[in-house]
């Protein structure tokens, strides 16, 4: 019998797609395993508040692979939420003749799932998918424990090439309505830096300086690096809140991205109101290529992995 009280699992199918709800007493998680393990409901269900951003154009079934070096091969097919970006963040690039789509490989591929365990103390799941352009093995355990607001995430990336691989790991994480608002507030540790990307991506100008309070709807558009973090940790402050833990030795970075309206064209139409707060091992948002160049990518030896932790908690 489905157990439906306390920490529990189920299979799910979402648009033709196998899905997992991860789940407890205050917390729903749905995980799109044949998309990316892309997590598309994190929901605090004494409130009924979804954190995470949906796009309007709703969950589309990946076509077959597409062009590897095409912005539209993530958006296309970009429902939000929160992907996991590797081993290319931003836009595409070509390492060592393999050419990268945009946020790719990982995001847009099916994941194998092993259920390690299911039980009314806790339920955890382990995703795993090897890459096609790159010969990495990527591994992501999540968990959630019964009585808490709280899902884990476990990562392990492996260079499985007889060569040593550069690589950019990061969270695609970005919040929306009803949760976020404008506001809402950003709070980070102290003695955080703020690198602004090196062009404006907004024709109305820049707002850097206001970074850390959402904005009104129609505000420019704005992505920058904060770095500095002795422990990785962010919360976002609304009618209730989220505090984000990552390893931040692994992932010394947090991307900081705000679409909130301004865009009228292709992709946002006008109709995003999103902020992106996402812990990465490098920077900036322009492709691997350019993090090897600037020193900031991961370097992984033949058949060496590294693992990273993240924990997203709903706070009141």
């Amino acid at each position: 019998m489905t157990r439906n009280w306390a920490a529990r699992l189920r299979e799910i199918t979402i648009e033709g797609m196998r899905a997992l709800v991860l789940e407890n007493e205050r917390l729903r998680v749905t995980v799109l395993a044949d998309k990316g393990g892309d997590v598309v409901e994190f929901l605090h269900k004494p409130t009924d508040t979804d954190l995470v951003w949906l796009s309007p154009q709703g969950l589309r079934r990946p076509l077959p692979q597409q062009a590897a070096d095409d912005v539209g091969a993530f958006l296309d097919h970009y429902e939000g939420g929160w992907q996991e970006v590797f081993p290319n963040g931003g836009a595409p690039s070509v390492y060592r003749g393999a050419r990268l789509a945009q946020h790719g490989e990982v995001a847009g591929l099916p994941w194998s799932v092993e259920v390690l365990s299911d039980s009314p103390d806790e339920v955890a799941v382990r995703l795993a998918v090897r890459t096609r352009r790159l010969p990495y093995r990527v591994e992501k355990v999540f968990r959630i424990a019964s009585g808490t607001a709280a899902l884990e995430v476990e990562g392990r990336v492996t260079n499985e090439a007889g060569v040593a691989l550069h690589a950019m790991w990061g969270h695609h994480l970005v919040y929306g309505r009803p949760f976020l608002r404008p506001g809402a507030r950003i709070r980070v540790p102290e003695g955080v830096t703020v690198i602004p990307h090196a062009s404006s991506i907004d024709p109305l100008g820049r707002r850097a300086a206001e970074l850390f309070v959402a904005p009104p709807e129609g505000a420019p558009s704005e992505i920058v690096y904060l770095t500095g973090f002795d422990d990785g940790w962010y919360e976002v402050l609304a009618d209730i809140g989220v505090r984000v833990e990552w390893d931040a030795d692994v992932m010394p970075y947090l991307w900081l991205w705000q679409e909130v309206g301004a865009s009228k064209d292709w992709p946002w139409w006008g109709r995003a109101y999103v902020l992106g707060l996402e812990p990465f091992s490098s920077m900036p948002t322009d492709g691997l290529s350019t993090a090897v160049d600037n020193g900031t990518a991961m370097l992984l030896g033949p058949g060496e992995s590294r693992t990273a932790r993240l924990r997203a908690e709903v706070i009141t």
